[in-house]
């Protein structure tokens, strides 16, 4: 399978929220079910300079999406927290893998970043094992973290550091 990835564009956004709106991508971030495409093009439109979105392309169509955040806080401009979702039935193929080896090159080779973090649900193991691949460490745990599917969960803080 051909694997395209790319900065996200306009024209991607309502190919992201159809797979936004599946049970194991708003179970698996923070999102809520049923979102409104108005509500994405607004989030995705008004995207931050200090903001990089990659997606991942099979066949022209975009099937992962990954959001890599640089901090705004001068004293940790070395950093950046980064999510990723992936199209149920592509999931377990190699998209996750390519959007974070890109995103890692991104992050190293032209933001000069030192550190990418982020959470995950402790229950998410398919995740964790992407990352931990990628030399991402747990640093800790955040208990009761949010609410989801009737109950709180917590997640693990990740993060891959360059020394």
């Amino acid at each position: 399978m051909d694997i395209l990835i790319r900065h996200r564009e306009s024209s991607d956004i309502p190919e992201i929220k159809v797979f936004m709106e599946q049970l194991s991508n708003y179970s698996g971030t923070l999102q809520l079910p049923y979102p409104s495409l108005d509500r994405w093009l607004k989030r995705l439109s008004e995207t931050p300079d200090n903001t990089h979105s990659l997606v991942a392309v099979v066949e022209g169509k975009v099937v992962g999406h990954l959001h890599l955040g640089v901090a705004d806080n001068i004293r940790r401009k070395h950093v950046a927290h980064l999510g990723i979702a992936v199209h149920e039935e592509y999931q377990g193929k190699g998209i996750g893998s390519k959007l974070l080896s890109a995103a890692i090159d991104l992050a190293e080779n032209w933001l000069a970043l030192k550190r990418l973090e982020l959470t995950v649900y402790i229950d998410n193991q398919a995740a964790i094992a992407l990352y931990e691949k990628y030399d991402f460490v747990k640093e800790g745990i955040a208990k009761a973290f949010a609410f989801r599917n009737g109950e709180y969960v917590d997640v693990h803080y990740m993060a891959r550091t360059i020394l």
